[in-house]
């Protein structure tokens, strides 16, 4: 039986997903976000019975209601038929491959004031940025370990690390990796472009949470403050040319529900809108840092667990990507649940790989210390193909 609040929700949600206003700085995207703000997600979520979760197990094709209704607590009890439908889906979708990446951090500098990360411009860390020599060094150190994929981070600083000082370093990069991507502050559609035509061909960003009435006090200053330019940044992206694009929420910051909600209705409307762009997700969850910031909400391992099954039956096309934050024992099961693509060999320290050090402070405490060897190790012995290179498995294990 459908109830009034989870009705109103998952029509409200399909209402508007064909929609394109482009007058919008957050893009088309923000009147699914302007009429979910009218409603309760939890509230619709807390209203699924055992009979909504079933019937949406039962269908290939998933509405914005089933969605719900799988990260409702009467999806709990049905977890295991989640996690065998996820594997089946996955496979069907993937193959059993995960592809490697690792993040190359190439500035700390920061003008944002995120009360959550040690990044921030007033956490009083040492401030580092890479130049030619160090980018190649980094480069050299981490393509030793035969990675191929590539995700070049900075911190929120457009005047340190510009889109000038990104198209230099990807020009040191690319003879090493054929696939460059960024996460750094949310750019113009113009320079998007420009990464583009500098042989970067994905990016992710998190809107960190999509919760508009939380999001100032998260982020008093910096241009992270600003909600909806950001929100607009992967559709930017995808018109601009990107090959991929990954976005995600940072889980804790509001109740998880609804930011992982909103997380699958934003990968659905990016994936009805640019179906040529590769549309993934991942999905961090708050981690100690250099700091005293408490997360609102605690997303324990069973519920990071229901919304990584949850999003691969509704979007069984969308790439699930997930990192070092969590703890090896803990990443090694996930793989058959819907992981496509994993990070390995990791540091968040600028100047990390090639000194081999721990001088920098790190973005966020790494729960995964494994080398690219034992993680490439642990993908086999779960029966899976690591993929280093495209989607291209070779023989001897890995794809190169």
């Amino acid at each position: 039986m459908h109830t009034q609040t989870e009705t109103d929700c998952g029509r409200a949600a399909s209402g508007v997903i064909s929609q394109h206003d482009k007058t919008q700085d957050a893009g088309g995207f923000y009147e699914v976000v302007r009429q979910m703000q009218q409603l309760d997600i939890k509230a619709a979520c807390l209203a699924a019975d055992d009979f909504r979760v079933r019937t949406a197990l039962a269908k290939d094709s998933l509405s914005p209601e089933d969605f719900l209704a799988l990260l409702s607590p009467a999806a709990r009890p049905h977890m295991e038929a989640m996690a065998r439908k996820a594997r089946d889906v996955t496979v069907r979708q993937f193959g059993r491959t995960i592809q490697l990446f690792t993040p190359l951090y190439l500035s700390n500098w920061c003008t944002n004031r995120c009360v959550y990360c040690s990044f921030n411009a007033c956490s009083g860390i040492d401030r580092m940025q890479l130049d030619a020599d160090g980018v190649r060094r980094e480069g050299q150190a981490i393509a030793a370990t035969g990675l191929k994929h590539l995700l070049l981070l900075t911190g929120e600083a457009p005047v340190k690390a510009s889109v000038d000082y990104m198209c230099d370093c990807a020009a040191v990069l690319r003879p090493l990796f054929p696939s460059l991507s960024v996460e750094v502050y949310a750019l113009t559609e113009a320079e998007y472009r420009r990464l583009c035509d500098a042989g970067i061909d994905g990016m992710t960003l998190f809107q960190e949470t999509y919760n508009e009435e939380i999001y100032p006090p998260l982020h008093p200053a910096g241009p992270k403050s600003n909600y909806h330019f950001r929100l607009g940044a992967p559709e930017r992206a995808c018109k601009a040319g990107m090959r991929s694009v990954n976005i995600g929420a940072l889980l804790g910051l509001d109740e998880w529900q609804s930011d992982a909600f909103m997380t699958g209705m934003h990968a659905l409307w990016l994936q009805h809108h640019y179906p040529g762009v590769e549309i993934a997700v991942s999905l961090p969850r708050m981690r100690p840092y250099a700091g005293s910031f408490q997360p609102a909400c605690d997303v324990d391992d069973k519920a990071l667990v229901q919304i990584m099954l949850a999003l691969r039956l509704f979007l069984p096309r969308c790439g699930i990507t997930i990192s070092t934050r969590e703890r090896p024992a803990f990443r090694d099961n996930l793989m058959p649940l819907g992981v496509t693509r994993m990070s390995a060999g990791v540091s968040t320290s600028v100047g990390g790989y090639a000194e081999n050090d721990d001088k920098g402070v790190g973005q966020f405490e790494i729960s995964d210390p494994r080398s690219v060897d034992e993680v490439v190790q642990a993908i086999l012995k779960a029966g899976y193909q690591p993929v280093f290179k495209d989607w291209h498995p070779l023989d001897g294990g890995c794809a190169v």
